[in-house]
Order: C-alpha cells, then sequence, then structure tokens
C-alpha cells in the first residue's frame, strides 16, 4: 500500500482475522518492503547493508550543493523543481545516462548536468532516497534472476490497494514479483487518481486486462456512505472522465438533501463555509 498509516490498519485486521500467523505476511508500503529487500539482499548490487535513507530536507541539501559546484543560481534553477523532475525520471526508470541522451530541451538540459552528479553524492555516503529503493530493487530482480526467483517464491499471493495511484516503477516491481503464480490482485478506482503530479499512471489500472488477460473484474459499485442524491451528482460529473471504466455507484441509503454548489475564494473559506463555523 501507500502510506504506513494504511499499512498498520491492514496489519490490525489481518492479526484480528488470523491471529499469530499475521506475523507471517509482508504488510507494507511499497517502499517499506524494498527497504526490507534490500537490507536483505541488495549487497549483490553494490548497496552498504547500511545505507541511509534521504527524505526531501537530505535531498534538497544534495541539490545545492551540486548548484553550487556548477555555478548555478538557486533563484534561477529551483532545487524543488529540479529534485522533482528527477524523481520523475526515476519513476520511469530513466537513469542519469539515459535521461542525458534523451534531454531536448534548456531544462532538461541543466537537470542532465545535476542529476548524475546528484546521485553520485548519494552513493559516496551510502545513501539513497525514497525513489531509488524501488528502483534498485527492480534492478536486482532485473540482474539476479536467483534473487527475483527467491522473491516470486515468497509472495506468492500479492495485494495492493490503491492500484490507480501507482507509477511505471511499482508497476514494474509488481509485474516482476507476480509473473510467476499470476496470483495478483488489485483494488483501486480509475474515478479517484489524484496522484499524477507524484508520477501516478493512471493506465496501469486502465490497461489491466491487456497485461493480465485472465482477470476476474469485480466491480464495487453499492457505496455505504453517501446519500442517493451525492451519488446521483458524483454519477454525473464522473461520466465525463475520458479515460476510466464504466461503473454506476448507488446506494440503499435515503435520498438526503440536495447537493449545494459552494463558491469559495480560497481554502480557507472553503472550509469554514464546510464546517458552518
Amino acid at each position: 500500500t501507500f502510506t504506513n498509516k494504511a499499512a498498520q490498519e491492514m496489519k490490525e485486521r489481518v492479526s484480528s482475522l488470523i491471529g499469530p500467523d499475521a506475523g507471517r505476511l509482508w504488510l507494507a508500503t511499497f517502499h517499506a518492503t524494498c527497504v526490507r529487500i534490500l537490507r536483505q539482499d541488495g549487497a549483490a548490487i553494490g548497496l552498504n547493508h547500511n545505507f541511509v535513507i534521504y527524505d526531501t530536507q537530505d535531498q534538497l541539501i544534495v541539490v545545492r550543493e551540486v548548484l553550487r559546484e556548477l555555478n548555478l543560481s538557486e533563484t534561477n534553477f529551483n532545487p524543488r523543481a529540479i529534485l522533482a523532475t528527477i524523481s520523475k525520471a526515476k519513476n520511469e526508470l530513466i537513469g542519469p545516462a539515459e535521461y542525458a541522451a534523451e534531454a531536448a530541451d534548456f531544462w532538461a538540459g541543466v537537470v542532465k548536468k545535476v542529476y548524475p552528479l546528484y546521485q553520485k553524492k548519494l552513493e559516496d555516503s551510502m545513501a539513497v532516497d525514497f525513489d531509488d529503493l524501488i528502483r534498485l530493487t527492480i534492478r536486482l530482480f532485473q540482474e539476479y534472476p536467483a534473487v527475483l526467483a527467491k522473491y516470486q517464491e515468497r509472495f506468492k499471493y500479492i495485494l495492493i490497494d490503491e492500484y490507480q495511484d501507482t507509477n511505471h516503477a511499482q508497476y514494474t516491481l509488481v509485474h516482476l514479483l507476480a509473473q510467476k503464480y499470476r496470483n495478483l490482485c488489485v483494488v483501486g478506482d480509475d474515478d479517484q487518481s489524484i496522484y499524477g503530479f507524484r508520477n501516478a499512471d493512471i493506465r496501469n489500472i486502465l490497461d489491466f486486462e491487456r497485461d493480465y488477460p485472465e482477470v476476474k473484474v469485480v466491480k464495487l459499485e453499492q457505496n455505504y456512505r453517501s446519500t442517493q442524491s451525492i451519488l446521483k451528482v458524483a454519477n454525473e460529473v464522473i461520466k465525463n472522465n475520458q479515460a476510466r471504466k464504466r461503473k454506476t455507484l448507488w446506494t440503499e441509503n435515503e435520498e438526503g438533501e440536495p447537493v449545494t454548489i459552494l463558491k469559495a475564494a480560497d481554502e480557507r473559506e472553503e472550509a469554514w463555509l464546510v464546517t458552518g463555523t
């Protein structure tokens, strides 16, 4: 899954259902799963067992160091924007050399200078960033089939939550793990894909039947939370999405109050209007 909170919730629910045997399962985020794999087997690709994981602030410090070494101004080249571009490249499994070969505009020309130096500084510090956790695990599996086979046996059954928000790297990781037994269950809603800015690829769920033609699709269309009036409006809105699986939400709940449209000047006024305070 995607958040530590969701992973913990899953652990608690599974524990309540099956008891101590839950300890034999891996219930974690993508990144926590990859950390565990890399700690155990990352030495095969030259990764130190005691590698550290840089958070966003650590990453920005490194980018700023690189910009100073390249005599590039932070005012002209925002470190966060550069980091976001590098992150996108990593999520597409594009390394520094491949990125440099494809750089086609001024901004990409700047990033292609920063990217390899940024990566070298991480390696020199025995550090990885969050995107590296998945990227390096994929590299480990691709370069060492025996390691991949070990984890394919370990993960004969795989369940992924919020699948609509997976990116290319996460898709590739799952595809490698599931390709032997193909016992893969994904839960997601293409109409709730909101993480495009984090490089989520809606095609992962829209094209699932193409990648796994033997799939069984179960539509979870009954809603237990909202009123009929809310769902009617929601259906009318989401049916206009250009790329989506056809579905119709319904509920046994009461009709409820008519939907009201509120126009707010900003997020603070929106919160004030919603809470009525």
